[in-house]
């Protein structure tokens, strides 16, 4: 990995009123604790003149979630109300499938994306994979993100169970996961955020299961 200072963009993902006070809420962590965090994250940010990417989830207007010109639709004003010098509309969990996102990040000669916002394990996921594949350093801020429960024919999950167990697969491999503290303290070290690697996060289960 590079040892030169990080050029960093943060990518502020689906921060939409749907998932705050709409059909699709954030239950683990916390959504306004949450909130807050993304929040410190953006200003962090701004002041440091760390460009700021926003992403906007949109689905077609008779769509259940995310309709086109619905209030959930809109972005939080967490976010609509803060700085951003980019803004992103998808319709797919990554933020690169459609978009311009990966062209632009190769214009601006970034080579690490710090992933805030929503979901931990759908669209946040999808995201950081594909960055970490394109051979981007990627960070993401464990508590400025968030879960929802799901149930189907495999069973059922809390949204902590979710959040908890993909933070922990994406540390083995993706991404450097980290609170938003550490990541606002890191940012003037001119490093970037170490991540885990698979084999060791295996063994160090192993050893503790034996």
């Amino acid at each position: 990995m590079s040892t030169s200072a990080p050029r960093r963009a943060l990518v502020v993902i689906d921060v939409q009123n749907e998932y705050v006070s709409g059909n699709f809420k954030i239950e683990f962590p916390d959504v306004q604790a949450s909130l807050v965090q993304i929040g410190r994250a953006m200003d962090a940010a701004t002041a440091r003149k760390i460009p700021i990417v926003m992403v906007q989830h949109v689905l077609p207007p008779d769509a259940p979630i995310f309709a086109k010109d619905s209030f959930g639709v809109a972005l939080h004003p967490v976010v609509g109300e803060r700085h951003y010098d980019k803004l992103i509309t998808k319709d797919l969990p990554s933020t690169f499938a459609g978009t311009d996102f990966g062209a632009w990040l190769k214009e601006n000669n970034i080579d690490t994306v710090a992933i805030v916002g929503y979901m931990t394990h759908n669209c946040n996921d999808s995201t950081i994979r594909q960055a970490m594949h394109d051979g981007y350093h990627v960070e993401f801020l464990h508590d400025a993100a968030g879960s929802l429960p799901y149930r189907n024919r495999m069973g059922m999950a809390t949204a902590a169970e979710i959040h908890r167990v993909e933070c922990i697969v994406l540390e083995s491999s993706f991404a450097a996961v980290v609170s938003t503290d550490e990541w606002i303290a890191n940012l003037d070290s001119g490093k970037h955020a170490p991540r885990d690697n698979i084999y060791l996060s295996n063994q160090r289960a192993v050893l503790e299961r034996a």
